[in-house]
């Protein structure tokens, strides 16, 4: 998965689309010792973001999760104007796209809040640890609570401590 998350990451950053890397690899990339097996990313829903990050991914043929293989998925910025939060398969892999998260709202709300964090060689914004737990708690999933404590307490240690400067991209 380690490919997919710098893959994903390098191409949307390439295109100038702007966005927030949310859920688990929002935790990871900040030191939380959690495991997760898919990509979130909170965008900005203006027409000009649309089709940065529809010209982005469209070389890697991401289609909607569960969709039989026989039909067609289509992913282009007119399907990103009619829906909001996008769970999609690229491959083996998970990417969900999200414009709006449970209790912190969406890419206008969080952007000001993230931390940025060097990522395969681009800056990209991160969710904070706080919105994460926000989110989580509001979601009230029971994989999503139980992370809970690990995240808290990798927020208790982070604002101990001066952040590493070395790139946080997972398997490094």
């Amino acid at each position: 998965m380690q490919h997919f998350v710098k893959d994903v990451i390098v191409r949307l950053s390439q295109a100038r689309a702007e966005f927030v890397v949310v859920g688990g690899i929002s935790a990871v990339l900040q030191g939380a010792p959690i495991v997760t097996v898919d990509l979130d990313i909170c965008y900005l829903r203006q027409p000009d973001n649309l089709k940065r990050i529809a010209e982005a991914l469209a070389p890697l043929k991401p289609r909607l999760r569960g969709i039989p293989a026989d039909l067609p998925s289509p992913f282009d910025e007119r399907s990103l104007q009619q829906g909001t939060n996008f769970t999609l398969e690229i491959g083996t892999d998970s990417l969900d796209l999200l414009a709006e998260m449970a209790a912190i709202g969406g890419y206008p709300q969080i952007v000001s809040r993230a931390e940025e964090l060097p990522v395969a060689g681009c800056a990209v914004k991160v969710l904070s640890i706080a919105d994460l737990i926000a989110t989580k708690r509001a979601v009230g999933r029971p994989k999503d609570l139980a992370t809970i404590p690990l995240l808290e307490a990798t927020l208790a240690t982070k604002t101990q401590q001066i952040p590493p400067a070395h790139d946080t991209t997972p398997g490094q």
